[in-house]
């Protein structure tokens, strides 16, 4: 069992980012798939930086992502119109 996911949007990916952006891109898609209601978007977006410097990045850099996913983030919890499938089980 797994979960496949892109890493950390927009920066390159490093040890401590990876935890974070897999449990922020799994909460946005239980978003985008009407399982979580988007009203918990700030809470997803505050525990990608909470998760963030506990994996140890510095707390500026963790405000500077929570501030690029608040920002630009909303439509990334959207349905998508071309969906490429649902949750499964790798």
């Amino acid at each position: 069992m797994g979960y496949q996911w892109d890493g950390m949007s927009g920066v390159g990916d490093s040890k401590q980012s990876m935890r974070a952006s897999l449990v922020h891109d799994a909460l946005y898609q239980l978003m985008r798939e009407g399982l979580l209601d988007r009203k918990y978007k700030d809470a997803a977006d505050r525990l990608l930086q909470q998760i963030l410097i506990e994996d140890g990045a510095s707390k500026l850099n963790a405000w500077i992502c929570y501030q690029g996913v608040k920002m630009f983030g909303k439509k990334s919890t959207y349905p998508e119109k071309k969906p490429r499938g649902k949750i499964v089980e790798v």
